[in-house]
């Protein structure tokens, strides 16, 4: 069991469990591509942009087009999450924690899927060519906007949106029908409400801030998390906030969040709750994500 548990026993006198703060669940899921799959890997074609060519005589053969295809593999890796409650706790306690635990380990899942798409923005992507031949590619270095970018050393600022945008333009992404999110900390948001144009009326046609909130601005969804990546191994190191179209991230889920109750024999009859989940993240188009340093 829990050894925490003793602190919800009767002289509580508790009517039921209270979760601590933490993030619930996803919160990114929604905002990529999401694909079920069954099997130790799963992809995500790609098909590539062409060139027309010019008829320059009457009756002359058709001009084959060679599409290009490629495809960006996913490994898929297996996450597990359990507790016991042992049959003399729930005699002691006013409540049973079945349902609280159930929760509990369902959002540490949901948290890992968050962990697994932030690793894949700007990790390494595996892609697959006709051969079946692999290889890794790195985020560009265009495609990452530094901590010191036009200001020196920075947080999130109005430059760094206005670039995170003209990147994404530059390389032919629809902005106007993408949906286009921006994933930030506490203290990047903090940084960016400094910014004149984001608090005032005047620089909007509508509020960017919603009950103090950050909620959509240049074009960009913003959703707070706490799970971002560091530039380095250093607390002083840059966060990579994150600038992205949907269509540029890929979850692959082989199985869903599942959680079973269940008594185990071999641990005194106690009751297990047990959560597991099966998915794997990848950068589907590089040109569609884009990494922002922003100091903290």
């Amino acid at each position: 069991m829990s050894i925490e548990i003793n602190k919800a026993f009767v002289q509580q006198f508790s009517d039921n469990l209270i979760l601590l703060s933490q993030q619930k669940g996803s919160r990114l899921m929604p905002l990529v591509m999401n694909k079920k799959v069954t099997g130790k890997y799963a992809h995500f074609d790609r098909l590539g942009a062409t060139v027309a060519q010019k008829k320059v005589s009457r009756h002359g053969d058709t001009p084959l087009i060679d599409s290009a295809h490629s495809r960006r593999r996913v490994s898929m890796d297996d996450y597990e999450w359990a507790d016991l409650i042992d049959t003399q706790d729930e005699i002691r306690m006013l409540i049973d924690p079945k349902s609280s635990y159930a929760q509990t380990g369902a959002f540490a899942l949901g948290r890992a899927m968050d962990d697994a798409i932030i690793a894949a923005a700007t990790g390494n992507a595996q892609s697959i060519d006709a051969s079946d031949s692999s290889s890794n590619v790195a985020l560009p270095s265009g495609q990452i906007i530094d901590n010191d970018f036009n200001t020196g050393d920075s947080n999130l600022i109005i430059e760094k949106l206005v670039e995170a945008k003209r990147i994404l333009m530059s390389n032919n992404v629809d902005v106007k029908s993408e949906d286009l999110y921006f994933v930030v900390n506490a203290s990047a948001h903090a940084s960016l409400l400094n910014e004149t144009e984001i608090r005032s009326r005047d620089f909007n046609a509508m509020p960017a801030l919603v009950d103090g909130l950050i909620d959509y601005y240049m074009g960009f969804k913003f959703v707070h998390t706490e799970r971002l990546l560091g530039a380095g191994t250093a607390d002083t190191d840059p966060v990579l906030c994150l600038a992205f179209a949907k269509s540029g991230l890929g979850l692959a889920v082989g199985k869903d969040v599942n959680v079973k109750i269940s008594e185990r024999n071999d641990k005194s009859h106690a009751t297990q709750v047990y959560a597991c989940a099966t998915f794997g993240a990848t950068r589907i188009e590089d040109e569609k994500v884009v990494s922002v340093e922003c100091a903290q």
